[in-house]
């Protein structure tokens, strides 16, 4: 199912003030701990993270480095200032989409984004722009919820997810680690404790 980005984000910029409401019981019981584990892995001064939403990994930062994030819905990057100011995070904000990054070329030593995927409409393009600001022999590394590989699970979530894309824009049954694959990265490598959905994705430029 193929929605454009304009109508994903107008259902992120809706969801935006329930967000975290919404995802609290998801976020307390799976979520929470996966997040730790990301950013356990990353390294470096400088740091990208795409899709930061209402900035559900600021307590996970980094303090000794420079931290950028941007999301294309407004209303969750305002959600983000919000709790930026509330919880005195040194992060710099910047409304931008996925597809169409506006910084040069092997600029970020990481770049990390979790449970984004699922709702950028071209997956690949988005990807290929991570490939290309990730500076060389830096890595990108990815939280995702992906298609289950088990058949009778994978095929109801591929019936579910017009209804899923339909509600609040993300689609749960994207196949990450091979689109991943196709993006040009010298080595890729899924933690050895991710689960069946739920993937935890190193790639190195």
């Amino acid at each position: 199912m193929k929605i454009d980005s304009a109508t994903i984000q107008h259902r992120y910029d809706r969801l935006a003030p329930y967000f975290d409401g919404l995802e609290a019981m998801m976020e307390g019981l799976f979520f929470r701990s996966w997040r730790k584990k990301l950013w356990e892995a990353v390294e470096g001064p400088h740091i990208l993270e795409v899709g930061v939403g209402t900035g559900k990994n600021f307590d996970y930062y980094p303090t000794d480095a420079r931290i950028t994030a941007i999301d294309f819905s407004p209303k969750m990057l305002e959600q983000a200032r919000n709790k930026k100011h509330r919880k005195q995070v040194d992060v710099d904000l910047e409304l931008m989409d996925v597809q169409s990054l506006h910084y040069a070329s092997n600029s970020f030593d990481t770049v990390v984004a979790s449970f984004v995927f699922c709702s950028v409409p071209a997956p690949l393009k988005g990807l290929k722009e991570l490939h290309r600001v990730c500076k060389p022999g830096g890595r990108v590394l990815l939280l995702e919820h992906v298609i289950s590989s088990n058949t009778v699970m994978a095929g109801l979530m591929n019936l579910m997810n017009p209804l899923v894309v339909k509600a609040v824009g993300a689609n749960i049954n994207r196949n990450t680690v091979k689109n991943v694959q196709a993006c040009g990265f010298r080595n890729i490598r899924v933690d050895e404790r991710s689960g069946d959905i739920i993937k935890l994705i190193e790639a190195v430029k």
